[in-house]
């Protein structure tokens, strides 16, 4: 019988590990390039927004083929235009039937920020009740720029953790808005 013996790291040497970090790579390659988007659009935006995904400009060869109208099966959600305080509630309730991971993208002015409607029944901005990762700005935004602010997703969806998710820094910011 041979015996079985643990090698020490070398000294110096910390962190998850080659195999590890490959796999993070490997993971954040694939989830990039295959992102569910779910579109939000509520004005003008949504128009600009059908007009990324026509033959012209072709957002699929991203990898976004599959739009997915069912909150469950999406994993990025797209905001696209003006948002009622009225309409927060049920905003808030289509982040959080959303799967882990989730991305969030304000798309136009009024998502990011309100846009000229600022006023008592607007929200100002999305950022009020759910985190958002990329802001597109414009007013309605150029099909270029919401398929910038998808690579700017794609981008982060790639470069991060797998653990991300479960840090306290992360913990803390969605509590912050309140969601477990």
């Amino acid at each position: 019988m041979s015996d079985i013996q643990l090698v020490e790291a070398p000294p110096g040497v910390e962190g998850a590990g080659f195999f590890a970090t490959s796999l993070d790579k490997a993971i954040g390659l694939a989830r990039s390039n295959s992102l569910w988007p779910l579109p939000f659009a509520t004005s003008c935006c949504g128009i600009e927004f059908m007009a990324t995904m026509a033959s012209h400009y072709d957002l699929s060869r991203f990898g976004a083929e599959r739009l997915s109208f069912s909150p469950r099966q999406a994993d990025l959600l797209m905001v696209m235009g003006t948002i009622s305080k009225k309409m927060g509630p049920v905003l808030r309730q289509v982040y959080l039937q959303m799967a882990e991971p989730r991305w969030v993208m304000a798309v136009g002015a009024c998502a990011s920020s309100g846009g000229i409607f600022d006023t008592y029944s607007v929200l100002q901005g999305i950022d009020e009740i759910i985190p958002v990762d990329v802001y597109v700005p414009g007013c309605p935004p150029r099909p270029e720029a919401i398929i910038d602010g998808f690579i700017g997703i794609q981008k982060l969806v790639q470069t991060e953790s797998l653990r991300r998710r479960n840090t306290p820094e992360y913990q803390k910011l969605l509590a912050s808005y309140g969601i477990q």
